[in-house]
């Protein structure tokens, strides 16, 4: 742990000590159960409405930001922590932790480019956030997440054929209010996730200030000792693995008068770390079981992995009360700039060099965003009467620009290993893309209650343009490395409808049943990176979801039992997929469409007073239609590496599968969360209280087509913690432990070279919380 950061832990202790001796703490907002015998309801904004999650006709799941907090208190990414935590939702990444790729009831994107779409619309505070390194964007000081499973496109963003996860930060209030959360653990892992706010004019202006920092020693060891073609220092201890993460937000709400109310929102976030390790030859032939160490690697190339970014953004939410109808404007600014560095071939190279001296089977590269800008613009108009019959309409505009940079692992070699054959240092081995995405969108929805039946349809008409230049093509001397007959200028444009239409019938005030079909669009896609490869761009025309779903929300037992239970099915006409070429780069095609169907099942009961459990689970059976439609399987030098279970073809030397009837990738086929927290009372203000969460993942592909190795099956993470809250639930001391079994899961694969990427290790530490209000 460096200096600076062990002061600023020193610091933020005696804060909170300070604080706790004026009397007016920040503070933890405590995960303990609530008191009494009855469960809380939850209220839900999945319809831009408040509702009580019981009575919304969609499948919806909520995680409250104590329970985030507990799971990242142990330095986990925010966003990746979700996955496994809610049925139906998978998350990944092999990128570190600036590229979060999102999967709901299958669909998602395994695509790595900098550029490229996902069917799952992430909104952090009303903000669509859409190119992969704002969806990275870490959570805190956050008030509640909500999962909206299935296609969403009528009231909200873009690319909405999977669904939405929603991201609600703790907002300005006219009362002081505070939480915060320090914890310290393995590996000088350390957190610290606070918001305090309240009142500068009384009933006029309130502010809040929200931070995250959290921070990991390097623990994984290079232990390459051979010669290194760009620099790479090595052997060493303690190189990879750590990261750094400094975010900060100040939100101002100003509320003039009765009828306006204007929140504005600016955030910060400065973040360095390790990317993805690859693990090299982890992997066998013939299983999906490794022995290979999470503590130490063999990497010749690359640095040791860096990765570093910074991101900036805001928001103005304004909203005017006419009296019958309220209006919304949301106007949002985010940019970003930054890179990403790799091994990508997982460690040294393993076959000797060509007769010219050239790497035969070496890799790395980097991706670079130069700059980033997102503008987004929504307008709303809604109905204020709570009575039968609810509307609104509105319209939204996105427009995103970026400059990307791409370089190949000749772009980094350095004066040692310049020569006059195939190992030269070529320092024109990048590329350069300007990436324009410009997309608007009409929308409404009416709602009529009938006694105890409310019908409630929407529709949203959406263009979606697309638009990459290359800029700066691959040379090598004077040659450039791109198809003079491939366009370096490519469009795309995708127009499309897409509406829902639910009905909700209310059998009693414990039990709702529902009903809902949906149809959902994403537009066309445009892969530019394989230019780098001196590959012509790839692309992907717009799909389309059609969604049903049913299910039934109940709360029984006065209220010390909720369980609801969804049935979905859905049809994906011309799902765009992601497989490799020859080179390892993504390609991007159409298959004619994917097939699935599931179920979603959430539990939480209170069977005594200090006693709360939660359970989830969701199936999933998923199946690509497609008789014509073939992947690259994994080759290395023009060997198969791995063992295919698809029947094969061979074009021109390179072995393909057909995927037709195979799971789309990283698309569990059961899920199952558990949760428990039980307290137990010591004084009138004090307890001790013990909590622990599980999570069970079944059959997960990996890639498109079917292997014995390119898989998980039982992939489990449990985590704990024991604690002691006092002063009437003011301050809270505990200890806790994720990962607590130290189970090494296999997240992700590099195919050809049979390379394997695990979660995080087992982290052990202790906390400290406080709260006010």
């Amino acid at each position: 742990m460096t200096n600076t950061f062990r002061i600023s832990a020193l610091l933020i202790g005696a804060s909170l000590l300070a604080m706790g001796g004026s009397g007016t703490a920040l503070a933890q907002d405590a995960a303990a159960a609530p008191q009494g015998d009855a469960l809380s309801d939850i209220v839900v904004t999945a319809n831009r409405r408040e509702e009580n999650l019981q009575k919304v006709p969609v499948s919806v799941a909520v995680i409250s930001g104590n329970q985030l907090r507990n799971y990242t208190g142990g330095g986990d990414d925010t966003l990746l922590t979700l996955a496994g935590r809610v049925p139906s939702l998978y998350v990944e990444s092999t990128t570190g932790r600036i590229f979060p790729r999102f999967y709901i009831r299958g669909l998602g994107n395994i695509d790595f480019y900098l550029g490229a779409s996902q069917p799952v619309t992430i909104i952090q505070d009303d903000v669509v956030l859409e190119h992969v390194v704002l969806k990275s964007n870490p959570v805190y000081d956050v008030n509640q997440v909500e999962v909206l499973r299935g296609p969403q496109g009528s009231l909200f963003g873009r690319n909405t054929t999977a669904g939405i996860i929603k991201f609600d930060t703790a907002r300005p209030t006219q009362t002081w209010q505070g939480q915060a959360q320090a914890t310290y653990g393995t590996y000088n892992t350390a957190t610290l996730d606070a918001g305090i706010g309240g009142p500068i004019v009384q009933d006029k202006i309130a502010f809040r200030l929200s931070g995250l920092v959290q921070h990991r020693d390097n623990y994984v060891d290079n232990t390459y000792t051979g010669p290194s073609a760009d620099g790479t220092v090595s052997p060493k201890k303690d190189v990879m693995g750590g990261f750094d993460e400094k975010d900060v937000r100040l939100q101002l709400l100003l509320t003039p008068t009765d009828r306006l109310s204007i929140l504005a929102s600016g955030h910060a976030r400065d973040y360095s770390g390790t990317s993805t390790l690859f693990l090299r030859n982890a992997l066998t032939k013939g299983t999906n079981v490794s022995n290979a160490s999470r503590t130490s690697v063999a990497f010749d190339e690359a640095d040791n992995n860096p990765q570093a970014y910074h991101t900036y953004g805001g928001s103005v939410n304004a909203s005017y009360d006419l009296g019958v109808a309220k209006l919304t404007s949301i106007t949002a600014y985010e940019t970003t700039h930054g890179y990403s560095r790799g091994d990508t071939d997982g460690g040294f190279r393993q076959l000797p060099l060509t007769a010219a001296g050239g790497c035969i089977d070496c890799g790395e590269s980097q991706g670079r965003i130069r700059r980033l800008g997102q503008w987004t613009q929504e307008v709303r108009l809604a109905s204020q009467d709570d009575g039968a019959f609810k509307w609104q309409v509105g319209g939204f505009y996105f427009d995103s620009r970026d400059i990307t940079e791409f370089d190949q692992r000749r772009y980094f070699l350095t004066a040692p290993f310049v020569a006059a054959n195939s190992n030269t240092n070529n320092p024109g081995n990048y590329v350069v893309l300007h990436d324009v995405n410009t997309s608007w969108a009409g929308f409404g929805q009416i709602s009529y209650t009938l006694d105890k039946l409310t019908i409630t349809g929407g529709a949203r008409y959406t263009e979606d343009r697309k638009h990459t230049t290359l800029l700066q093509a691959a040379t090598t001397g004077t040659t450039v490395n791109f198809p003079a007959t491939a366009p370096r200028d490519v469009k795309l444009v995708g127009k499309e409808p897409s509406w829902d239409v639910s009905a909700l019938y209310a059998a009693s005030s414990a039990i709702s049943l529902y009903a809902r079909v949906a149809d959902g669009f994403r537009g066309p896609t445009i892969q530019g990176r394989s230019a780098v490869f001196g590959s012509p761009f790839t692309t992907a025309n717009s799909e389309k979801n059609l969604s049903g779903e049913v299910g039934i929300k109940t709360k029984l037992l006065d209220d010390r039992v909720h369980f609801n239970l969804t049935g979905f099915g859905y049809r994906v006409k011309n799902i765009q997929l992601n497989g490799n070429d020859a080179n390892g780069n993504g390609v991007l095609f159409n298959a004619r469409k994917a097939v699935a169907y599931g179920a979603e099942a959430e539990l939480e009961v209170r069977p005594v007073r200090n006693l709360t459990l939660s359970a989830g689970a969701s199936y999933l059976h998923s199946e690509i239609k497609d008789k014509n439609v073939y992947a690259q399987v994994c080759a290395l030098n023009g060997q198969v590496v791995c063992t295919v279970l698809d029947p094969t073809i061979v074009v021109r030397g390179t072995t393909y599968a057909q995927i037709n009837g195979d799971p789309l990738p990283n698309a569990p086929k059961y899920n199952i969360n558990l949760s428990a927290h039980y307290d137990i009372p010591v004084t009138a203000s004090s307890k001790l209280f013990i909590e622990s969460d599980f999570n069970l993942q079944g059959y997960t592909q990996f890639v498109l087509y079917k292997t014995l190795e390119f898989n998980s099956n039982g992939n489990f993470e449990a985590g704990a913690k024991l604690g002691y809250d006092f002063a009437g639930g003011k301050y809270q001391v505990a200890v806790f432990a994720r990962n607590i079994t130290n189970a090494k899961n296999l997240k992700g694969v590099i195919e050809n070279y049979m390379a394997a990427v695990y979660n995080d290790p087992r982290i052990i530490g202790v906390s400290l919380g406080a709260r006010f209000r």
